[in-house]
C-alpha cells in the first residue's frame, strides 16, 4: 500500500472529481432509464408514444389499413442502409428530444422536408407494383426526384395519419388503446351477442 503511495500519491482533487464523475454518470443513467431511451433502438410502435404529443399519430395509424403490414420506422426511416437509418433515428430524435423537452412543440406537427423525402422513398420502396401502373400519370419516384412529380401524399394525404392531426383531433388519444383497436363497449358487446 506505502509502495501504491508512492507511485500515485493521494491529491486533494480526486475525491470531487470522483463524486462529480458519479452525479454525471448517475444522471445520465437515470435520464436514460426514464425516457425509456431504449426503445427507440427497436421498432416498436409504441416507443413512439413515449411522448404524449405524438399519441394522435399512434391513434391514427393503429386504425388505419397500414397497422396490420407496417410500423413508424418503415415509413419514416431510411431503409437503403443500417447505418443511415440510425443515423436518420438519432438525428430525428435528438430534434424531437429537444422540442418536447424545451416544450415547444407544435399544435399541428407536419413532416420536415427531409422525412417527406424519406417517406416518398418509402412508399415507392413498399408499392413498387401500384406505383410503376401509375407512372404514366406522372407520379413515379424518377419524377418526384427531379422536382417534377406529385408526391404519393398528393393523392393518398390521409394515409394513414388522416388530413389533420392537431392534439385534439383524435378523440382519447392522449390514452391510446395500445393493446387492441376495438373499444371495450363494443367488444363487451360482441361478445354478450356470441
Amino acid at each position: 500500500m506505502n509502495l501504491l503511495k508512492k507511485i500515485i500519491p493521494p491529491r486533494s482533487w480526486q475525491l470531487p472529481v470522483a463524486l462529480m464523475c458519479g452525479i454525471l454518470f448517475g444522471t445520465v443513467g437515470a435520464l436514460f432509464h426514464l425516457s425509456n431511451a431504449t426503445s427507440y433502438l427497436s421498432d416498436d410502435p409504441k416507443a413512439c408514444v413515449n411522448c404524449h404529443v405524438m399519441t394522435t399519430h399512434y391513434a391514427t395509424w393503429m386504425h388505419s389499413s397500414h397497422r396490420e403490414k407496417t410500423n413508424c420506422n418503415d415509413c419514416h426511416v431510411p431503409h437503403n442502409n443500417i447505418f443511415n437509418k440510425f443515423f436518420f433515428k438519432a438525428k430525428d430524435g435528438l430534434r424531437h428530444t429537444t422540442v418536447f423537452t424545451m416544450r415547444n412543440e407544435p399544435q399541428v406537427i407536419r413532416i420536415k422536408e427531409e422525412g417527406r423525402a424519406v417517406v416518398q422513398q418509402n412508399c415507392i420502396r413498399c408499392h413498387e407494383t401500384q406505383v410503376n401502373s401509375v407512372s404514366a400519370s406522372n407520379v413515379n419516384g424518377d419524377n418526384y426526384k427531379k422536382g417534377q412529380g406529385m408526391l404519393c401524399s398528393g393523392c393518398h394525404r390521409d394515409v394513414p395519419h388522416g388530413v389533420l392531426n392537431s392534439q385534439a383531433s383524435v378523440p382519447h388519444a392522449y390514452v391510446p388503446d395500445q393493446n387492441h383497436a376495438v373499444p371495450e363497449w363494443l367488444r363487451k358487446l360482441i361478445k354478450s351477442e356470441k
